[in-house]
This record gives C-alpha cells, sequence and structure tokens, in this order.
C-alpha cells in the first residue's frame, strides 16, 4: 500500500487551527481574551524550531479542562464550519482527491491536540488522524496530555506506533508539510513534498530534490 502523510496547519489549512481555537473560544467567552497573547508569544518560539511544548499544551488546554469530550464535540464542529474549512487549500483538496483516485491510504499527523485533528481529519474525508493525545480523568478533560507528542521526531515515533497498530508496511510513502519542525518527515517519507516553505526549508527542498509547492486560497 501507498501512504500520504499531510501536516495540517499551514499546510492543507493557511492557519495554525489551535490558535483558531483559541481564537474562537474567546469569541465565544469560552476562554479569558488575555489568553491569546500568551500563546503568540509561544507561538513565536514554535517559528524558531525552539517550542516549549509542555508549556503551549498547558495553556491551550486550559479553556477545555472539566469538559466532556462529547460535551465538546457540537463546539468543535461549529468551530470547523465556521473557521476551518474556509480556509482549506483549494490545491489540498486537490491533491487529496488525486491520492484517493490512485488508492491511496491518507493520514493527516499534527502537533495540535487530537480533539481538533481528528474532527478537522473527518471534515477533509481522511480516514486516519494522529495528534497529540489528551489526558481524561473518569471522563473529562484534565487538562494534560499523553504519550509522546505528535511534534518533531515525535511525529515519527507516532507515525511508527500507529503503523504497527495499524498492522500497516508501506510500499511507498508520501509527505507534505510546510514546516522545519517536519524536517524529520520530510527525510523519512520516500517523496516529499513542501508546502508554501520559507527560505530554509526551500533550500533544503531544492538541495535534496523534494518539491516545493505554493497553494493560495
Amino acid at each position: 500500500m501507498t501512504l500520504a502523510i499531510f501536516d495540517l496547519d499551514e499546510t492543507l489549512i493557511a492557519g495554525d487551527s489551535a490558535s483558531l481555537w483559541l481564537e474562537f473560544l474567546v469569541r465565544r467567552k469560552l476562554a479569558p481574551a488575555a489568553i491569546l497573547e500568551q500563546e503568540r508569544a509561544l507561538m513565536s518560539a514554535y517559528y524558531q524550531g525552539r517550542m516549549d511544548m509542555d508549556a503551549y499544551m498547558a495553556l491551550t488546554l486550559s479553556p477545555i479542562r472539566h469538559w466532556q469530550p462529547a460535551d465538546l464535540t457540537p463546539l468543535v464542529e461549529e468551530f470547523i464550519e465556521q473557521d476551518i474549512t474556509p480556509l482549506v487549500y483549494p490545491e489540498a483538496r486537490d491533491r487529496l482527491a488525486w491520492h484517493r483516485r490512485l488508492g491511496h491510504e491518507l493520514l493527516i499527523i499534527s502537533a495540535t491536540g487530537e480533539h481538533l485533528v481528528k474532527p478537522i481529519a473527518r471534515a477533509l474525508s481522511v480516514n486516519h488522524a494522529i495528534g497529540i493525545q489528551l489526558e481524561c480523568c473518569e471522563g473529562i478533560y484534565n487538562g494534560r496530555t499523553r504519550g509522546v507528542y505528535s511534534y518533531h521526531e515525535g511525529k515519527i515515533t507516532r507515525l511508527q506506533e500507529w503503523l504497527a497498530e495499524q498492522r500497516l508496511a508501506p510500499a511507498l510513502t508520501y509527505g507534505y508539510s510546510d514546516s522545519l519542525n517536519d524536517l524529520p518527515l520530510l527525510e523519512y517519507v520516500d517523496r516529499a513534498t513542501v508546502i508554501n516553505g520559507g527560505d530554509h526549508l526551500a533550500r533544503l527542498a531544492a538541495e535534496r530534490g523534494w518539491t516545493n509547492l505554493h497553494w493560495r486560497l
């Protein structure tokens, strides 16, 4: 089988789903406005490749502490319809459709929490998704995570765990990402594609013979 692996934020969509989710929660008065500035400060480190993931996840999960997953579902669906669907690149939809026509398995893997990644994947008709795992205590989110973060080298760890669980051994792998943080993933796959990469990643793509695409809304 052939597996096509997609990053989510700034790759399939023109934005960051975790940041957009916080903005949505603030609009709905389910999170304090001050959380946005705190999140932006942490995200600036992400773009420099030195994100403190523990601090980021603690901050961004704080609004949904004490929520039950089932109670969060309609809110996430509203968020996806309002804030995510309009940001999906048309070229991303075309590329997903191309892989489907060829009978390839599709997987989204993201450093965003699984409470967002999995429903966004479903909205894009992608059957498989890996996000940062959230911890529940007695069926309620407690604001903590579990397992390895699907971030940087952790994406490879989580991917390999998922392949073992699914009993899959792809003969060919495609990988798509916009970010230097996903360099381990792009180096792991057989056919790497950079989406709207910055100067450094674009240079690496040219040096290594990777495809370099520019997608726009």
